[in-house]
């Protein structure tokens, strides 16, 4: 049965969303008293999610620290610029929009065929790292959740040959921001439920949507099918990930083979340690 927001069925989600929601805050010491967030805000049903729980925390959290909703208008065709300035208002929460017509830019440089998405996600990266300090933000929000973690390790092991997914927290290249992943611990189902809920005024990405062949949608589709074959791979690939045992792979960065042993710092070892850089 489809959620509503006066149902049982949607305070249980909203309470799932919140608890995995602050647990990897938690786990990853994503917000601390003082921070300033800026949580991107594209207009599709992860966004949305992300800035509504954060908005909850902000306002009941044991944690001092404050949110600024920032939306990049790519300038793409048909783009309802009226959308989010009208959502963000009647939630009254602090907002920017930024002009910026990358649009033709990716257009103009991506051979006929190909994937826009490299190039779109380096344009809209440096546009948002210059609003963030001009915001005075020192974290910055994105929206990837459980799902786009796990196929992101699965296109880096087939297409990319290393064993890498998205980090829930890491530093930027030069060292002025730390950028989060609030909904890492959260289902892309459970979203879309919450989503649908509240009915956000959704705005889909004319730029990349026409692409059926991206390897992440592959990707996708592959893992859908095993859920449906095996029901909880998601879970066990996720759990996975967060239970690596480094002896037993090849990278003789992480493990010592000569002297058997580790190279990287157990948890008893980063007792102490500004925990923060290893993220």
């Amino acid at each position: 049965m489809e959620a509503t927001t006066t149902s049982n069925n949607y305070r249980k989600l909203e309470k799932t969303l919140r608890y995995n929601v602050w647990n990897a805050i938690d786990d990853f010491k994503m917000i601390e008293d003082g921070d300033k967030v800026m949580v991107c805000l594209s207009g599709g049903k992860d966004s949305y999610t992300m800035l509504e729980i954060l908005m909850h925390f902000e306002k009941y959290a044991d944690i001092d620290f404050k949110i600024v909703a920032v939306n990049l208008d790519q300038k793409q065709p048909g783009f309802p610029e009226d959308v989010l300035p009208k959502y963000l208002s009647e939630k009254n929460v602090d907002f920017e929009i930024i002009e910026r017509d990358t649009y033709s830019i990716v257009k103009d440089k991506t051979p006929e065929g190909k994937s826009t998405c490299s190039l779109c996600s380096r344009l809209r990266r440096g546009t948002l790292y210059e609003k963030a300090e001009e915001l005075g933000c020192n974290k910055i929000a994105l929206g990837h959740h459980r799902e786009d973690i796990i196929e992101t390790f699965f296109l880096n092991l087939f297409f990319s040959g290393k064993m890498e997914a998205m980090p829930a927290k890491y530093r930027t290249d030069d060292e002025k921001f730390v950028v989060i992943r609030p909904l890492a611990y959260c289902k892309e189902e459970d979203i879309a439920k919450y989503s649908r809920a509240q009915q956000h005024p959704i705005i889909p990405c004319n730029l990349c949507g026409s692409q059926p062949n991206l390897q992440r949608q592959v990707i996708k589709g592959m893992l859908n099918t095993w859920e449906e074959k095996y029901p909880n791979r998601k879970a066990i690939i996720y759990n996975a990930l967060r239970n690596v045992s480094h002896s037993h792979l090849l990278d003789p960065k992480l493990y010592d083979f000569v002297n058997l042993q580790s190279l990287v710092l157990s948890d008893q070892e980063l007792q102490g340690e500004n925990i923060e850089k290893f993220f």
